[in-house]
């Protein structure tokens, strides 16, 4: 009784760090998908460099989140990590091809001053992050969804089944989203015309994705009708929720009173609320099955043992604190508005 008291302990523990992590990932990686996704309405060159160079010193130690993120799921919980690589393995291909493509981009633009060199890296790049986002969504819906697995836990459904409605509204949203949060942070780092233009973008785009969220939810009561289920055991996640909405919302107050970077940490603590909600949700499923609900993976029964689970606890003690020291000190030696030097992008 005292080991698997310490096991389920454990378990949680882990639970809530692939989480944090996993959210560490969407709202780091999410403003500079969204910069990405959004690079194409800036018309002159100036402005798409600016762009990328608001991103330019950080988007790279963003994406270390999602290899953190990727690496504890593989330590903590093998057995939901294999099956939803296996499931997702094309699209996973797709989103590798699309992360690589928008990377070379950012440092292959600018090499050349050829109108058609940038305008073809600038297309690469934005479609790069776009299908990103719209694959990282996407890949969420079906896990909130249920994909179909046997009793060994091994994916036996098809391509074409995770490409269902549900899922993509939810790759469109997450893409609208971090448009969204994209443009709060270019808002932050830009001044002049650039500035401007970009805040102009802002109540459109919170409409867009608040529109395509409350869809979406909608769509879930109906698609996934397990989560009610859950809700009403759990009225505390209608809380979080509400929080959510109400702190998107406080952002255009926020930019009304010239509070650029408040409205940056609305848009991050809203993203934070939303994982949060689907964390609080999804407990304890790793993975649903669906339509065999009994050959789901839970954090029960795709956890490793309690040792490997309490020594990875002990280094991720020690490299967390570590991470967080640097994620810090890029983002304040970076501090402050763009500017355009012979360095630059």
């Amino acid at each position: 009784m005292t080991i698997a008291g310490i096991q389920l302990d454990l378990q949680l523990i882990w639970f809530i760090l692939v989480g944090v992590l996993l959210t560490g990932y969407a709202i780091l990686d999410g403003f500079d998908l969204g910069v990405g996704a959004i690079h194409l309405f800036a018309r002159k060159d100036e402005h798409r460099r600016l762009f990328l160079n608001a991103i330019g010193p950080v988007w790279d130690g963003n994406e270390v989140w999602l290899v953190t993120g990727g690496g504890a799921l593989f330590a903590a919980f093998p057995e939901a990590y294999a099956t939803a690589f296996s499931s997702f393995y094309l699209p996973f291909m797709l989103l590798l091809c699309a992360l690589i493509f928008r990377a070379v981009a950012i440092e292959f633009r600018s090499k050349e001053p050829w109108p058609w060199w940038r305008q073809m890296w600038d297309i690469l790049f934005s479609i790069g992050s776009a299908v990103s986002a719209l694959l990282i969504g996407t890949a969420m819906g079906n896990v909130m969804r249920g994909i179909p697995l046997d009793a060994h836990h091994e994916f036996t459904g098809t391509l074409l089944g995770l490409l269902n409605p549900y899922s993509l509204l939810l790759g469109v949203t997450t893409l609208l989203l971090f448009a969204m949060h994209g443009a709060i942070y270019l808002v932050m780092k830009t001044e002049g015309e650039l500035h401007e233009t970009v805040r102009g973008w802002i109540p459109g785009l919170i409409g867009t994705f608040l529109a395509a969220y409350i869809l979406f939810n909608f769509y879930t009561l109906i698609e996934v009708p397990q989560v009610l289920a859950t809700i009403r055991e759990r009225p505390f996640i209608f809380l979080v929720v509400a929080l959510q909405v109400l702190v998107i919302l406080n952002i255009p107050r926020e930019f009304h009173h010239g509070r650029d970077f408040n409205a940056f940490l609305c848009s991050c603590l809203g993203m934070a609320l939303m994982m949060a909600a689907f964390g609080l949700t999804y407990y304890p499923h790793m993975l649903v099955s669906s339509p065999s609900p009994e050959h789901s993976l839970t954090i029960a029964n795709a956890s490793s043992s309690p040792k490997t689970l309490g020594i990875m606890l002990i280094i991720a003690l020690i490299g967390i604190p570590i991470v967080l020291t640097y994620t810090a000190c890029i983002y304040y030696i970076f501090r402050g508005k763009t500017q355009l030097t012979s360095h630059s992008y």
